[in-house]
């Protein structure tokens, strides 16, 4: 069955940066569109970015010129570079996969920023 994997998310301090990873398996992965989104307390799950299988990208506006997002079509991954973090990205961090109607979600990682 199709499977995503979050991974690297935790605690770091203002200013500071995170990788995640989104390991995927049971999909053919160059066929689908991949997303990043996240989910505050009490806050609905919103848009952080996507990236087509062509490659093509789209932001949240409250993440661009700060985070990337990148795909690795050999290993089926994909990632979400964070750079010059906030309190207020703290979130939990969930990883989409979508192709026409079908649509997958990962479990989430835990992306906290505090001093």
């Amino acid at each position: 069955q199709v499977q995503l994997v979050e991974s690297g998310g935790g605690l770091v301090q203002p200013g500071g940066s995170l990788r995640l990873s989104c390991t995927t398996s049971g999909m053919t992965f160059t066929l689908y569109d991949m997303g990043w989104y996240r989910q505050a307390p009490g806050k609905q799950r919103e848009l952080v970015a996507t990236i087509t299988k062509g490659g093509n990208t789209i932001y949240g506006d409250s993440v661009k010129g700060r985070f990337t997002i990148s795909r690795d079509n050999v290993k089926n991954t994909v990632y979400l570079q964070m750079n010059s973090l906030k309190p207020e990205d703290t979130a939990v961090y969930y990883c989409n996969a979508r192709m026409f109607s079908l649509s997958y979600w990962g479990q989430g990682t835990q992306v906290t920023v505090s001093s």
